[in-house]
């Protein structure tokens, strides 16, 4: 009996030991060091953790980062870019002809009388402006007043459960659902909880699963899925 009451006795001070408040700051500590707590009796506890002394040789757990998606403020994706399938309106002033209707080809670049090939892929408005105008300045028209429009916005592409399906133009600060109701509503079978956005960004396709809210980019293509009940 006295020795079945001194183990007990002994197995309390253990435990104490290890729930005491020194070991609970401890692991506090380590946490927000990110160091290893280190104990008298050779224990220690990582990441709030306690590590067993006689695995010391274990390999630690890595843990993968979570995906992390953050809303961009209204307007803080900054000015509209052109791309291929823009329609813009150049109009140079006293020059007919080259006043015209140009659409961005497939290479990002429009073709100007006496310039060539002008890159537009990447450009506002108004930087392909001045390099027309710097271009047509050079050698061909002095002083030239050039303004540049865009006519119509290259196209979105919705498909799934609306009720016409296909290609349309992009309209500035559109979202899903403003592209749904471009497409002319939803289908009797559509969910209306999530969407599927396929985007091109810096030559890679991203899918991302988003609301309804969510803002578009030109040239994006939106899949609205069908509810299961």
């Amino acid at each position: 009996m006295p020795r079945l009451l001194s183990i007990f006795i002994a197995v309390l001070s253990v435990l104490a030991g290890a729930c005491s408040p020194d070991r609970e700051l401890a692991g506090l500590d380590a946490r927000i060091a990110g160091e290893p707590a280190i104990f008298d009796d050779g224990a220690s506890v990582k990441d709030g953790y306690p590590v067993p002394v006689m695995a010391a040789s274990a390999e630690s757990v890595v843990w993968g980062t979570p995906a992390v998606y953050e809303r961009v403020a209204d307007g803080a994706e900054g000015p509209y870019l052109l791309d291929t399938g823009d329609r813009l309106r150049i109009f140079v002033y006293g020059q007919p002809n080259l006043s015209r209707l140009y659409i961005v080809n497939q290479e990002g670049k429009i073709s100007v009388p006496l310039i060539g090939n002008v890159t537009a892929r990447g450009k506002t408005t108004n930087e392909l402006q001045n390099i027309i105008r710097s271009r047509l300045g050079t050698e061909y028209v002095k002083d030239p007043q050039v303004t540049v429009d865009i006519q119509q916005n290259r196209p979105f592409f919705i498909l799934g459960e609306v009720k016409n399906a296909g290609q349309y133009p992009y309209v500035s600060g559109m979202s899903v659902e403003t592209a749904v109701a471009i497409a002319g509503g939803y289908t009797e079978r559509a969910s209306e909880r999530s969407f599927r956005v396929k985007r091109r960004l810096n030559g890679f396709v991203q899918d991302l699963e988003v609301p309804a809210d969510f803002p578009l980019k030109p040239s994006d293509t939106v899949y609205v899925f069908e509810r299961f009940f």
